[in-house]
């Protein structure tokens, strides 16, 4: 059986810091994990349609052998960024290192001025990246969103209509912004992954019997005054929940192991049942999870969390 080491910081790890990630919930998921994954330590195939920051996938790569991935997700940067690390990451650690350098010895005046400066040119790029096929110049645009990602505040990642990064600067002391170790890393992890940007729909293909899938949906808001599911400017409402619960029962009929995770409605209505009559009959628990992305320190702490599998 393999040993978890989630409470340790062994790479690879998510590089990235992400709204709704699942660093927090990692040993209750991997308690539910298959037995016959926990017996062997062997995943023959694990597809994961919402790939976000990846905290299970590395996870999984970290304490397990698994022989197959294949990650998705709709947001075309995150797949932009994974699939840089995944064919060029010594390049893009080159120019995370000269951007490390030169905004920590700017006085935080300059690192300000810096930060929106990169921001402004990220932005500006898009209109000029062909997402579709692959180039150098992607490697400049990765760059550009994770020194965002480690220089903004709180670290999230959020779009406005016309996808432009509007997140503002984070005051931080020393950002690591090339963690070249645990980007090394991260690239043995995705050799061998197949990465798509594409809807969680598009995922069908490759499930078939035992493939382990783990679906991390943007979280539905627990009330509504925490509306963010700025994973990508489509947002993901109660239709799109309805829609991804049809897919889960079409994928448990295939014979694929299902695990799922999302917010408990129950933490703010007691008599929301949306998920409980969404999953009627399959396994459904409660366990305890931090939030640690919010912008106010009251709304982090422990709250309930849903863990949904069909064995």
């Amino acid at each position: 059986m393999a040993k978890s080491s989630s409470k340790n910081f062994k790479v690879p790890r998510p590089f990235l810091k992400w709204a709704g990630g699942k660093t927090q919930l990692l040993l209750e998921l991997e308690k539910r994990l298959p037995q016959s994954v926990l017996d062997s330590g062997i995943i023959e195939r694990y597809v994961e349609p919402f790939v976000g920051g990846g905290a299970m996938f590395f996870f999984l790569k970290r304490n397990y052998q698994v022989k197959q991935s294949i990650l998705l997700d709709i947001n075309p940067e995150l797949i932009l960024t994974y699939r840089v690390l995944q064919n060029d990451h010594l390049n893009l650690i080159d120019k995370l290192k000269d951007m490390e350098d030169e905004h920590l010895h700017k006085s935080e005046k300059s690192r300000k001025e810096n930060y929106y400066h990169i921001r402004g040119l990220y932005n500006q790029q898009i209109g000029e990246i062909d997402y579709s096929n692959y180039g150098p110049e992607w490697i400049q645009r990765a760059a550009y969103l994770v020194f965002l990602n480690k220089t903004c505040f709180n670290g999230l990642f959020r779009s406005n209509s016309n996808g432009e990064f509007n997140v503002p600067f984070g005051r931080y002391k020393n950002p690591k912004i090339c963690d070249e170790v645990n980007l090394k890393y991260v690239h043995e992890a995705l050799k061998k992954t197949e990465l798509l940007c594409a809807d969680f729909a598009h995922a069908e293909e490759f499930i078939e019997e035992d493939t382990l899938v783990y679906l991390d949906p943007p979280y539905r808001p627990l009330n509504s005054t925490s509306h963010f599911t700025g994973y990508s400017s489509e947002g993901f409402d109660d239709e799109d929940q309805t829609k991804l619960a049809e897919f889960y029962k079409k994928m448990d009929q295939k014979g694929s192991n299902l695990i799922l995770s999302n917010s408990d409605p129950k933490n703010h209505d007691v008599n929301d049942n949306f998920f409980d009559e969404l999953y009627e009959g399959y396994n459904i628990q409660r366990v305890l999870a931090k939030r640690n992305i919010n912008s106010k320190t009251s709304g982090r702490g422990e709250i309930k969390e849903l863990i949904i599998r069909n064995y």
